[in-house]
């Protein structure tokens, strides 16, 4: 890390600090080995991973890493890996949703089409793989595998709620789970399997990942109706576009009076969003949105106490901080 583990953290940027001389390293092997010798590869490849995106989950496993003691040099692939995962899964949730928006840049399906985006997805994934070999730890490639197997079915499940106005909560957490929940939770299990921790305190902060996961995601679909393009980097309503039925939609669906509840249907049904504005506000109205926040907060509260049986530590301060971070953001 590039402060000492009495660095005090205040704040994201003070996060971002600690884990700088490690993120250069991991940036740099990013870049090494995206290359490819087919140019389109690089020119798609480049375009997602220099997006300006915070890197989140490869932080994460490095701060993971330190909290749990170790001291080696293996997390840097590892941190690295990961993020070719999930910039695959982007690559992918793209062309499965049409989306031609992310972090306020044209996705790489609007710029380069379909095909070309899915192909180079299979590429990350397979180099990710290449890397998990390389590391010669087959506890590392079952969890990494058993993680992308996840998922994918993660993927599928979505899919299957897709125009569906009577998906529940439970089936939109199983969602969140596989597709957002189970690589956080990888990535921190990952610190402790690196540090050699004993398996009640690899579960521990296995579960601290898993729970951060949630309540990002749920903060996230929050973001979806009270945020805009220029701070979100998508378009309001884009998942009811899609035809998501994320939790502030189910909330609002089932707390609405019926005329409301009629239209928030009528909207993840057809994907229609011809009363925009009547929507919002028939979410807002409803509660939706605080108990949407309310229930990120509980994950993140959930969050924060499995890091107590880990020592003392900037590292451990900052994961605690980014429980925080991850229902208090704005992008």
């Amino acid at each position: 890390m590039s402060q000492s583990d009495t660095a005090a953290i205040h704040n994201f940027d003070d996060v971002q600090a600690l884990a700088s001389a490690d993120m250069r390293a991991v940036d740099s092997l990013i870049r090494n080995r995206l290359a490819s010798d087919v140019v389109l590869i690089n020119q798609i490849s480049e375009h997602i991973i220099g997006s300006g995106g915070k890197r989140l989950r490869p932080m994460l496993h490095l701060l993971a890493a330190r909290a749990c003691g170790y001291d080696g040099n293996q997390h840097v692939p590892l941190a690295a890996l990961i993020e070719f995962i999930h910039t695959s899964t982007l690559l992918h949730d793209d062309v499965v949703d049409e989306s031609d928006l992310r972090r306020g840049r044209e996705t790489a399906n609007a710029l380069w089409g379909n095909a070309a985006s899915v192909l180079v997805g299979d590429f990350l994934y397979s180099r990710s793989f290449q890397m998990m070999v390389e590391l010669d730890n087959m506890r590392i490639m079952r969890i990494l595998a058993d993680t992308t197997n996840r998922i994918a079915e993660g993927e599928v499940l979505q899919l299957l709620n897709i125009g569906n106005a009577d998906t529940s909560e439970q089936a939109y957490l199983d969602v969140i789970e596989r597709k957002t929940a189970v690589l956080f939770s990888a990535a921190t299990r990952l610190g402790a399997v690196l540090s050699g921790l004993p398996a009640e305190q690899e579960e521990a902060i296995s579960q601290y990942g898993l729970d951060l996961g949630y309540a990002f995601q749920i903060a996230d679909d929050v973001l979806d109706y009270v945020s805009d393009a220029d701070t979100l980097g998508k378009n309001i309503g884009d998942d009811l576009a899609e035809g998501k039925p994320t939790l502030p939609v189910i909330h609002a669906i089932a707390n609405s009076p019926p005329e409301q509840a009629a239209s928030l249907r009528r909207a993840i049904e057809s994907g229609g969003l011809d009363s925009l504005d009547n929507i919002v506000a028939a979410i807002r109205d409803s509660g939706a949105i605080e108990h949407a926040r309310g229930r990120a907060e509980h994950y993140a509260r959930s969050a924060k106490s499995a890091l107590s049986d880990l020592p003392d530590s900037a590292a451990r301060d900052a994961l605690s901080l980014l429980a925080d971070y991850s229902v208090n953001r704005s992008s």
